[in-house]
């Protein structure tokens, strides 16, 4: 069995589980500095926000405004719009990155992975064909090639573009 080690989300991991600190979703969907925020686009019932601990350029989660645990706790027409933004998305970074392939996957709970098991997020990360280097492997450092406003403004113009159909 191989196991992968991702020491660099422990800080993160630790935050996540005081119960105390408000919903990270729920927060950057009421602010109105989406910059800030690192929401890249809104629709009506999710939003498309970048992960500020990102396993690559170009991690994305889609996430409901309904501050929800589980699918089957979500409206319908919630779930058909993370559903379709995830299509949509898979365009946005394949334009934006032209990875070889694109991860997408959802932990429900903790036990499963869930870092916020409380909110619902869809995660998209674009991947490449041999993107694991050894920095990641002997030094237990993940290596981003762009900061957080390169990849922000990628995908925020790439939803842009698309939402006016060029």
């Amino acid at each position: 069995m191989q196991h992968l080690w991702t020491p660099w989300r422990s800080t993160y991991m630790k935050a996540a589980k005081d119960s105390s600190r408000e919903c990270v979703f729920c927060a950057a969907a009421e602010q109105e500095n989406d910059v800030e925020s690192l929401i890249a686009y809104r629709a009506g019932h999710s939003f498309i926000i970048l992960n500020r601990y990102p396993y690559t350029s170009g991690h994305i989660m889609i996430a409901p405004y309904a501050h929800v645990s589980r699918l089957n706790d979500a409206p319908a027409e919630t779930i058909a719009e993370i559903a379709e933004l995830t299509r949509t998305a898979e365009i946005v970074l394949e334009r934006a990155y032209k990875p070889d392939g694109i991860n997408l996957g959802m932990n429900l709970g903790r036990a499963a992975g869930a870092g916020i098991a409380e909110h619902i997020h869809m995660h998209m990360l674009p991947r490449w064909n041999g993107d694991a280097n050894f920095m990641t492997s002997v030094a237990d450092t993940r290596i981003i090639p762009e900061s957080l406003d390169e990849t922000y403004e990628k995908i925020r113009q790439g939803f842009e573009q698309l939402r006016v159909g060029t």
